[in-house]
């Protein structure tokens, strides 16, 4: 449980950590740590150099401007959690925040770390895909945007460069009438979901107007049920059509299977975690 001997820098700027980064390839960034360092005790990385980010308060904070809210990637899940302005104008990302591993985990871990780790079992993937967020990442030839749907490209790998910072998340705020909710089946030990859905509901004149639903756990990445989507285009915003339509929650997914959770167990969470989600979204949205 003894990390191999690395170099430790602590820049002052995310311009210093660029060129950190330009300079020194096998580098590591380290945000709250509670990625790395694990894998880094247990030896799956030993990266040569590693680069503390912890400290860059630009990269802090949360602010409402031109119809988004702008998170800081080193913004921690305490700090979502508890803002009084995620809670009123982005309550499911403060919920889920709030569901992510324990009081210390979340007084430490930050929310780009955790996206650009890209766990397939972590739990803000399917907030910002279902939300369609966008996050900014910063290189040597300054920022990008990259969508949220482009974001997880596979097991472990986000579509962050190796010498780029993810800076911020941007995350557009929901118009009025819309009810949203993240539920999850977590791992009795590790918190992690075994199956997390994040459900975007708006219905007018008893149907559902749009519907937006995200699931994360169940693959190699997190990824939109369009299925289920399709299903409820139109349809009555009643029990029986959520039940209906998350029967597809697991549609075309090659399903991930542990010690913990088989494949056929994951897609029956899958279905059931949908239905609840959706439920939920719809007992809070408003209209008619």
């Amino acid at each position: 449980m003894i990390p191999a001997a690395f170099e430790y820098h602590r820049p002052a700027s995310v311009d210093e950590a660029l060129q950190l980064l330009q300079r020194l390839p096998d580098a590591k960034l380290l945000a709250g740590g509670h990625s790395l360092l694990p894998m880094m005790k247990l030896r799956v990385v030993s990266p040569p150099h590693v680069i503390d980010l912890s400290r860059l308060q630009e990269l802090r904070g949360i602010r409402e401007e031109s119809g988004q809210i702008i998170i800081g990637a080193l913004t921690t899940h305490w700090e979502i959690e508890s803002s009084r302005l995620m809670r009123d104008r982005l309550p499911l990302f403060a919920e889920t925040a709030a569901r992510i591993g324990d009081i210390q985990v979340r007084n430490a871990g930050t929310v780009g770390g955790n996206l650009v780790h890209a766990d397939p079992a972590a739990d803000y993937p399917a907030t910002v895909l279902v939300l369609e967020a966008e996050m900014v990442a910063r290189g040597a030839k300054g920022p990008r945007v990259i969508p949220a749907g482009e974001f997880f490209t596979g097991v472990l790998t986000s579509a962050v460069a190796p010498d780029e910072v993810l800076t911020e998340v941007r995350v557009p705020i929901s118009p009025e009438g819309t009810g949203t909710a993240y539920l999850k089946f977590a791992h009795p030990a590790s918190g992690f979901a075994v199956v997390g859905v994040a459900a975007w509901v708006r219905r007018r004149g008893g149907r559902f107007e749009e519907v937006r639903v995200s699931l994360t756990g169940v693959g190699p990445t997190a990824y939109r049920a369009r299925g289920v989507e399709h299903a409820l285009a139109g349809q009555a915003a009643d029990e029986a059509a959520i039940a209906a339509a998350s029967e597809h929650a697991a549609d075309g997914v090659e399903a991930n299977e542990d010690v913990f959770a088989t494949a056929t167990y994951r897609c029956h969470l899958a279905r059931v975690f949908t239905k609840r989600a959706l439920r939920t979204a719809l007992e809070r949205a408003g209209g008619d």
